[in-house]
């Protein structure tokens, strides 16, 4: 197949590329491209409306649902990029209040912000790839393996019970079961998932929803998760797992104002 046929290859080899019989092809003006992610780019937008004036210091920001409508994108793109700002310090989010915008720290854009991807984007990517981990545990997992993701959720019950985070023993939870898969490919990649949900993104966001019931309901599912695997039912864990983080996703999703 000529390679014309492929997209973007005609702006490498194609006519406007060559360099001109006789001579050498010119410098052109071009700068490259960088992909931004969507709530960059509206963290981009409302950070400029910020410095420009537009929403001052002690101001309130416009709510999250006029916001998504205004910029035609959906409200966990606007919550994402509003948990950037935060972050940032350039805003505060204040459950049950509103948005309100914080005077200049004198930080850079995006420092401290900037990821690969947002945090719903990380829990669709979870949804398909740790699911598909739950399933293949539960053909392959041996019994001590078993015995180790029980530990880790008997672990996070435990931290839970005394008021100390459980988000370390989360992470043992869903590593013990990649490690269970037998792939170290799966294994690396929900490492490199569970990097970045324990980054200051995620992090911020779930600062926002962390209640006792939050980790409750989190554990029954992981419990539901557990007896897939231990039960040699692949199509039970799977299922068990895809509940499990689209009940994330929309726990993540519900809106700030109807939160206490």
């Amino acid at each position: 197949m000529p390679l014309d046929h492929f997209p973007g290859v005609a702006l490498l080899c194609g006519p406007a590329s060559r360099a001109p019989r006789g001579g050498s092809a010119s410098a052109m003006p071009f700068q490259s491209i960088e992909p931004r992610r969507l709530y960059r780019q509206i963290a981009d937008q409302i950070r400029g409306l910020i410095r420009s004036g537009e929403f001052p210091p002690g101001g309130r920001l416009p709510p999250e649902r006029d916001l998504a409508r205004q910029l035609g994108v959906s409200r966990p793109s606007v919550r994402e990029a509003l948990i950037a700002l935060e972050v940032e310090g350039l805003v505060e989010v204040r459950i049950g209040s509103g948005i309100y915008v914080l005077a200049p720290n004198g930080r850079e854009p995006g420092e401290g912000a900037d990821a690969p991807a947002g945090p719903f984007e990380l829990l669709r990517a979870r949804y398909v790839i740790e699911s598909e981990c739950a399933a293949l545990a539960a053909k392959s997992a041996k019994r001590p393996q078993v015995a180790a993701i029980e530990q880790a959720l008997d672990d996070m019950e435990r931290e839970h019970d005394e008021g100390r985070s459980p988000l370390a023993s989360d992470r043992l939870f869903h590593m013990r079961i990649a490690e269970a898969t037998g792939n170290g490919a799966l294994v690396l990649v929900v490492k490199t998932l569970w990097d970045e949900r324990t980054g200051p993104l995620y992090q911020r966001l779930e600062h926002h929803y962390d209640t006792p019931g939050l980790w409750e309901a989190a554990m029954a599912e992981h419990r539901a998760v557990l007896k897939g695997i231990a039960g040699r039912d692949p199509a039970a864990a799977k299922s068990a797992m895809q509940r499990h983080l689209n009940m994330a996703y929309k726990r993540f999703s519900k809106g700030w104002d109807a939160l206490p």
